[in-house]
């Protein structure tokens, strides 16, 4: 049985012929659970709302992102983002605004904190939904959704108190619309696009717009419609919806604070950047090619699958657009002197969308299972490789990690990590469904122990000492700083401003990592250090009038 495929009837356009999915698997009752979109919204949940309060926050950057929160909301100034008392220029306003509506409703929690991106996360996968819904079939838009949020970066950021869900919805929508509007061009349609184009550079920036506009050019060039393209990137009304949406606070923080946003964030944080390293983020010239099958985990072979196909995928208006979506990304960030993972997530949104539109190419049980029996067979291993790094190590606060790594990932951990390797290799023997939906049952497995069993541990000897220094020091009450570290996050749990200072005073309570104990002794010479806390890799001491160094 074959059907004609006709939902992308475009100028240029191919029309295919192809074999309707569900009607070659019989319409299953397996087929029509892993289709169903109740299954979808329980996967939304899990992804994103489960545990979503349950560890502290990570530094740097959810202590970045929630302390310039907690400084607003103490402060009132909601213009200029401040962290530790210093304008913070790395991000404009955006996230910020949602933080703080989210603990003004909830009170002050990582739950509060997190939940804008949650919310965002869910609201990207709704968009996705709704979009692949239009163009194909409800079956495959609640396929690229449950890949979308059970793939391992996606869940990740969507759980995080930063800005990068947020951002990934608006250049998501402003994409699905693009589409939408050179399919049917509408005033409407394309006002959205620019609505979305500026809250997303309210969220984080140039890069909002940067690869809505490069990757629509070069697809209204591959259909010789550049006309059609100048006409819409030259909408006076667009850019008046623009400018309402982002300019206003960006003339507020002006007024509020100069040019220094100006040159900090869009010179260094965006130039310099893409020009050359920051925070020693920096990769060699095949860093994606690394990183990309580890944020795609577990649906690595299912995306490897798509390759051999590209020229078929080129001939066909939305395969090609979804593909041009993620090559430029993909491409971009590659040139770039500073590369995290994470980047590569504002160009794999279409990935999801082509791996479910062309699911029934996956057929090779071993292409499909290999990445994430891999993943599952490291975190198994991972108690005798915490044991292995723990005799190399030479900084005192490495040494002590992998001490506390070595008691938190105990039985209960073991047994976790097991039971998730067992039910991968069931899934990969049971042949009785589909491949891709063996892989989606893989993709729950897979978050129920990364983020049921690892995640747990891992903020517990990372960052849940960071809390229980910063909440002594809450009670305690005396003036704190901080010396030669970098943990806003004990800022956030002490709900205080904390000052670096390179020589702490007597009377000050002094918050650092453990390898910095010796320097601090020496730069305090004369003065006593008298220990008040001290776990993992970090300690609060007191110090005090006197000779010795106290230990």
């Amino acid at each position: 049985m074959i059907r004609l495929r006709i939902g992308d009837a475009d100028r240029g356009a191919r029309v295919s012929f192809l074999p309707s999915p569900e009607r070659l698997a019989g319409g299953s009752p397996w087929t029509r659970a892993m289709t169903s979109p109740w299954l979808l919204i329980a996967v939304v949940w899990l992804a994103f709302f489960w545990q979503l309060g349950a560890v502290p926050l990570y530094d740097l950057d959810e202590g970045a992102f929630t302390e310039a929160t907690r400084e607003m909301l103490s402060s009132g100034n909601f213009i200029t983002p401040y962290k530790d008392g210093e304008p913070r220029y790395d991000k404009p306003v955006l996230i910020y605004w949602a933080q703080a509506a989210s603990v003004s409703l909830l009170g002050f929690s990582e739950f509060a904190l997190r939940l804008p991106s949650a919310i965002a996360a869910s609201l990207w996968v709704l968009a996705l939904w709704r979009f692949v819904r239009e163009r194909l079939d409800a079956a495959t838009a609640t396929v690229a959704g449950l890949a979308m949020a059970l793939s391992l970066e996606i869940a990740l950021i969507g759980k995080a108190a930063v800005a990068d869900a947020l951002l990934n919805l608006f250049i998501a929508l402003a994409f699905f619309d693009i589409y939408r509007h050179r399919l049917a061009p509408r005033q409407g349609t394309l006002l959205r696009v620019y609505l979305w184009l500026g809250l997303g550079f309210l969220t984080k920036g140039p890069v909002a717009v940067f690869f809505p506009l490069v990757v629509s050019l070069l697809y209204y060039a591959s259909y010789r419609d550049l006309r059609d393209w100048l006409r819409a990137v030259l909408a006076w009304r667009g850019w008046l919806v623009f400018l309402a949406v982002a300019a206003p606070w960006y003339l507020a923080i002006y007024i509020d604070n100069g040019s220094g946003f100006f040159q900090s964030f869009f010179l260094e944080h965006n130039l310099g950047r893409f020009g050359g390293v920051k925070h020693s983020h920096g990769g060699f010239p095949g860093y994606y090619f690394v990183m990309l099958p580890v944020v795609l985990l577990p649906f690595t072979g299912w995306f490897l699958r798509l390759l051999p196909e590209l020229r078929g995928l080129w001939a066909d208006p939305l395969d090609r657009f979804l593909v041009l979506w993620f090559a430029v990304v993909f491409a971009v960030f590659s040139f770039s002197g500073t590369k995290l993972p994470h980047y590569l997530v504002y160009g794999i949104t279409p990935l999801f969308i082509l791996m479910a539109r062309h699911r029934d190419l996956l057929t090779n049980r071993w292409l499909a299972f290999v990445p994430p029996l891999l993943l599952m067979a490291l975190l198994v291993l991972l108690p005798e490789l915490v044991g292995v790094l723990a005799g190399q190590a030479d900084r005192a606060d490495e040494q002590a990690q992998f001490e506390l790594a070595s008691q938190v990932l105990d039985w209960s951990y073991r047994l976790g990590t097991w039971a998730g390797l067992l039910a991968l290799v069931g899934l990969l023997l049971w042949g009785r469904i589909a491949v891709w939906q063996r892989l989606l049952l893989a993709g729950i497995a897979q978050m129920l122990v990364v983020y049921g069993v690892l995640v747990p541990r891992v903020f517990e000897v990372m960052q849940a000492p960071v809390k229980e220094a910063a909440l002594l020091a809450r009670e305690l009450d005396l003036p704190t700083v901080v010396y030669r570290t970098s943990m806003p996050s004990f800022s956030v749990y002490r709900d205080a401003v904390t000052p670096d200072l390179r020589r702490p005073e007597p009377g000050q309570l002094v918050f650092l990592r453990v390898d910095k104990l010796e320097r601090l002794r020496a730069d305090l010479a004369g003065h006593r250090l008298i220990p008040l806390y001290r776990n993992g890799a970090v300690a609060l001491v007191r110090v005090a009038s006197g000779p010795g160094a106290g230990r």
